[in-house]
């Protein structure tokens, strides 16, 4: 139950990531272009909008979604978070040896 719920929660910050991405390409885009550009689901990509516009990442334009300066910064030490991240996986792992 709890690797469970850690997968379903790195399931949900992949796609994110993804929707971010195809937003920091395409921008601005609308919902149902950025749905069928990243194929998903236009409910799955509206939720991720909506994180990542909380998150400061993106915002709303006339044109459709559109980056904002902390999300440059945000995609070039998202490698660096990962790498720490998995750090702890491998130590939580090494644990259960």
């Amino acid at each position: 139950m709890l690797v469970k719920r850690l997968e379903r929660e790195i399931d949900i910050l992949g796609r994110h990531l993804i929707v971010l991405k195809a937003v920091a390409r395409e921008e601005p885009i609308g919902i149902l272009k950025l749905a069928e550009e990243v194929g998903l689901p236009k409910h799955k990509v509206r939720y991720s909008l909506r994180v990542l516009e909380h998150e400061g990442l993106i915002e709303p334009s006339s044109r459709g979604a559109i980056t904002t300066k902390k999300a440059t910064k945000f995609i070039t030490q998202f490698e660096s978070k990962m790498g720490q991240l998995e750090k702890k996986l491998a130590d939580i792992s090494k644990t259960l040896r």
